[in-house]
Protein backbone atom coordinates (compact mmCIF):
# COMPACT_ATOMS: atom_id res chain seq x y z
CA UNK A 1 0.00 0.00 0.00
CA UNK A 2 2.82 2.34 0.55
CA UNK A 3 3.99 2.19 -3.47
CA UNK A 4 0.60 3.25 -3.86
CA UNK A 5 0.67 6.51 -2.19
CA UNK A 6 4.11 6.71 -2.91
CA UNK A 7 2.92 6.86 -6.33
CA UNK A 8 0.45 9.02 -5.97
CA UNK A 9 2.28 11.36 -4.54
CA UNK A 10 4.53 11.53 -6.97
CA UNK A 11 1.85 11.81 -9.71
CA UNK A 12 0.94 14.75 -7.60
CA UNK A 13 3.85 16.35 -7.78
CA UNK A 14 4.28 16.10 -11.27
CA UNK A 15 0.73 18.07 -11.97
CA UNK A 16 1.52 20.55 -9.48
CA UNK A 17 3.07 23.39 -11.28
CA UNK A 18 5.81 25.61 -10.38
CA UNK A 19 6.12 29.25 -10.12
CA UNK A 20 8.86 30.31 -11.84
CA UNK A 21 8.39 33.80 -10.09
CA UNK A 22 8.80 32.82 -6.63
CA UNK A 23 12.31 31.26 -6.45
CA UNK A 24 12.34 30.09 -2.98
CA UNK A 25 8.86 30.52 -1.92
CA UNK A 26 7.37 28.33 -4.52
CA UNK A 27 4.66 26.05 -3.44
CA UNK A 28 5.45 23.53 -6.12
CA UNK A 29 8.98 23.31 -5.20
CA UNK A 30 8.45 22.68 -1.15
CA UNK A 31 5.71 20.15 -2.05
CA UNK A 32 8.40 18.60 -3.90
CA UNK A 33 10.59 18.62 -0.82
CA UNK A 34 8.67 17.81 1.33
CA UNK A 35 7.09 14.41 -0.81
CA UNK A 36 11.05 13.37 -1.04
CA UNK A 37 11.58 14.12 2.23
CA UNK A 38 8.10 12.10 3.30
CA UNK A 39 9.29 9.03 1.17
CA UNK A 40 13.50 8.51 1.67
CA UNK A 41 12.46 5.12 0.63
CA UNK A 42 10.31 5.84 -2.08
CA UNK A 43 7.80 2.55 -2.27
CA UNK A 44 9.31 0.69 1.03
CA UNK A 45 8.88 3.71 3.24
CA UNK A 46 6.76 2.59 6.12
CA UNK A 47 3.91 5.17 6.57
CA UNK A 48 3.05 5.57 9.95
CA UNK A 49 -0.14 7.40 9.69
CA UNK A 50 -1.76 6.02 6.70
CA UNK A 51 -4.98 7.66 6.99
CA UNK A 52 -3.14 11.52 7.66
CA UNK A 53 -1.07 10.36 4.67
CA UNK A 54 -4.39 9.93 2.59
CA UNK A 55 -6.11 13.02 3.60
CA UNK A 56 -3.02 15.02 2.71
CA UNK A 57 -3.15 13.33 -0.63
CA UNK A 58 -6.85 14.28 -1.19
CA UNK A 59 -6.71 17.94 0.34
CA UNK A 60 -3.49 18.28 -2.08
CA UNK A 61 -5.47 16.86 -5.06
CA UNK A 62 -8.32 19.29 -4.83
CA UNK A 63 -6.21 22.33 -4.07
CA UNK A 64 -4.17 21.28 -7.58
CA UNK A 65 -7.24 20.20 -9.57
CA UNK A 66 -9.33 23.65 -8.56
CA UNK A 67 -11.74 22.42 -6.85
CA UNK A 68 -12.84 24.98 -4.20
CA UNK A 69 -12.13 27.62 -6.93
CA UNK A 70 -15.14 26.14 -9.28
CA UNK A 71 -17.24 25.05 -5.97
CA UNK A 72 -17.42 28.63 -4.92
CA UNK A 73 -16.92 30.87 -7.55
CA UNK A 74 -15.90 34.70 -6.81
CA UNK A 75 -17.79 37.42 -7.64
CA UNK A 76 -15.09 39.53 -9.14
CA UNK A 77 -11.39 38.67 -10.82
CA UNK A 78 -10.25 41.33 -7.71
CA UNK A 79 -9.46 41.69 -4.33
CA UNK A 80 -10.90 44.72 -2.23
CA UNK A 81 -8.38 46.74 -3.64
CA UNK A 82 -8.79 46.38 -6.70
CA UNK A 83 -5.76 44.43 -7.78
CA UNK A 84 -6.16 41.96 -10.29
CA UNK A 85 -4.98 37.95 -10.07
CA UNK A 86 -1.83 39.14 -12.64
CA UNK A 87 -1.10 42.32 -10.58
CA UNK A 88 -1.20 39.97 -7.50
CA UNK A 89 1.18 37.49 -9.21
CA UNK A 90 3.73 40.31 -10.72
CA UNK A 91 3.89 41.97 -7.12
CA UNK A 92 4.68 38.53 -5.51
CA UNK A 93 7.02 37.77 -7.99
CA UNK A 94 10.55 36.84 -5.90
CA UNK A 95 12.44 40.08 -7.92
CA UNK A 96 9.33 42.45 -6.62
CA UNK A 97 9.82 41.15 -3.63
CA UNK A 98 13.12 41.59 -2.88
CA UNK A 99 13.03 45.20 -5.00
CA UNK A 100 10.24 45.83 -1.78
CA UNK A 101 12.38 44.83 0.71
CA UNK A 102 15.38 47.45 -0.60
CA UNK A 103 13.88 50.30 -1.40
CA UNK A 104 10.96 52.24 0.37
CA UNK A 105 8.40 51.48 -2.09
CA UNK A 106 4.54 50.97 -2.36
CA UNK A 107 4.75 47.89 0.16
CA UNK A 108 6.43 49.06 2.56
CA UNK A 109 4.26 52.63 2.23
CA UNK A 110 1.04 50.62 2.64
CA UNK A 111 2.17 48.25 5.08
CA UNK A 112 3.47 51.03 7.24
CA UNK A 113 -0.15 53.26 6.83
CA UNK A 114 -2.12 49.63 7.44
CA UNK A 115 0.15 49.13 10.73
CA UNK A 116 -0.16 52.92 12.21
CA UNK A 117 -4.02 52.90 11.90
CA UNK A 118 -4.41 49.63 13.79
CA UNK A 119 -2.24 51.08 16.82
CA UNK A 120 -4.34 54.11 16.68
CA UNK A 121 -7.63 52.31 16.80
CA UNK A 122 -9.98 51.64 14.33
CA UNK A 123 -10.04 54.32 11.10
CA UNK A 124 -11.75 57.01 10.83
CA UNK A 125 -14.70 57.03 8.18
Amino acid sequence: MSATRYRRFLKLCEEWPRDESKKGRDLGTFLRQRVAGAFREGENTQISDPEKCDQMHESLAHINSNVYKDKFPRAKDSSFTGVTVEECRMLLATGNMQQMDEEKGLWKTLMERFSSKSEDGPPEK
